[in-house]
């Protein structure tokens, strides 16, 4: 899995690209804290390039949806596969998480 983080308009855009699994959710993980301590209160995670979601990613998610919760920061979800839509709306995630058909529309929900 790789991970580039960018920004725009104060806004931190993570792009995850590969497996998220249990192999690899633990690199979701700690990017994702490192981003929250940098203090930054708005995220996209662009999920353009993610070709599998696991239970295990699914976790990671969920975690980091509610560590955002509790730092008051805003989090979407963009430009999901096929494969890792079916996973968000199997979860329940589609009903409790912000989540957008293209980065363009997420950065506009932020805004």
């Amino acid at each position: 899995m790789q991970i580039d983080i960018s920004s725009q308009d104060g806004i931190v855009i993570m792009k995850v690209s590969g497996r998220m699994d249990a192999t690899t959710v633990g690199d979701f993980t700690d990017e994702c804290q490192k981003q929250l301590k940098s203090g930054a209160g708005r995220y996209i995670v662009d999920l353009g390039g993610l070709e599998y979601i696991s239970s295990a990613g699914l976790r990671g998610i969920l975690t980091l949806g509610k560590s955002c919760k509790a730092a008051k920061a805003t989090l979407s979800f963009c430009s999901m596969q096929a494969m890792v839509a079916d996973m968000f709306k199997l979860s329940g995630f589609m009903s409790i998480l912000a989540v957008y058909g293209t980065l363009d529309e997420a950065l506009a929900g932020m805004r």
